[in-house]
């Protein structure tokens, strides 16, 4: 059973076949800008509450909708991840359980009071996701000062993984900071890594909302349906299109929706 009020302002949304097109677009952009430069969450979560889902209901149903677009950014660093095999082992339990703390963290947060963060979580991602640019070209610089801090590694994941079961927004560039603060490695590899944390992290959330949380299947059915298409082809323009053009468009969409929602 879910914590008293955590879902019970759950409202029902009428999809017309005008609102699934408008879904399965907002899938799509979710899924190409994953590929590319991410914040795909920033895309399919405005479009939601747009619609008319209560913020919880709109995470929910977006967490679930836009996972199978993740599934291209993995195929895009199969070389950097081919052999990393002993970092997974270590992370992947320390992802899975920091994932599940936050995915039931938010499906016992009161409604009410998830609408009140909201906001604020969404404009904190736009901020993260803007500066990601500048975060990668400043580890890249600290790549040859690093030593491998194992400790602070597992911590920082976990923390980076709890964030992404509870809202998920900008977890790429989270999860990118503390495996360039933590490894010594190249930004390349550590990007590999993150994708498939990413997809881990996303995938455990989804799961636990399905099992008991107020998921819509229509609508994460054709957020799914549109995410697939545009997961593939943003893996495929990943080095190709101008990520920085699309990264100020993701950027000024979750402003605008993290302002929206503060103003009422």
């Amino acid at each position: 059973m879910l914590h008293g009020g955590a879902l019970s302002l759950f409202t029902t949304v009428h999809l017309t076949a005008g609102r699934d097109a408008l879904l399965v677009l907002a899938g799509f952009g979710a899924g190409l800008f994953n590929g590319v430069a991410g914040g795909g969450t920033l895309i399919s979560f405005p479009v939601l509450l747009a619609l008319g889902y209560p913020a919880i209901v709109a995470n929910v149903t977006s967490t679930v909708g836009i996972w199978p677009g993740y599934l291209g950014g993995v195929a895009g660093f199969r070389k950097e991840i081919a052999d990393q095999r002993d970092h997974f082992r270590m992370l992947a339990p320390i992802t899975i359980v920091g994932a599940t703390v936050g995915a039931i963290l938010l499906l016992t947060t009161p409604s009410s009071a998830f609408t009140r963060l909201a906001p604020w979580l969404v404009l904190f991602a736009s901020v993260l996701f803007a500066m990601a640019p500048l975060l990668r070209r400043w580890l890249a610089g600290e790549q040859s000062a690093l030593r491998a801090r194992p400790v602070a590694l597992g911590v920082g994941m976990f923390l980076a993984a709890i964030y992404g079961g509870y809202f998920g927004a900008a977890m790429g560039v989270i999860i990118l900071a503390v495996l360039g603060l933590t490894l010594p490695d190249t930004l390349a590899r550590a990007s590999g890594i993150r994708a498939v944390l990413s997809v881990l992290a996303n995938g455990v959330a989804a799961i636990v909302f399905i099992v008991h949380g107020h998921l819509q299947w229509q609508a994460a059915g054709m957020l799914a349906i549109g995410c697939l298409g545009g997961g593939y082809i943003g893996a495929t323009l990943a080095r190709k299109l101008p990520a920085a053009g699309l990264r100020v468009i993701v950027v000024a969409i979750g402003l605008a929706t993290g302002i929206r929602l503060l103003v009422g």
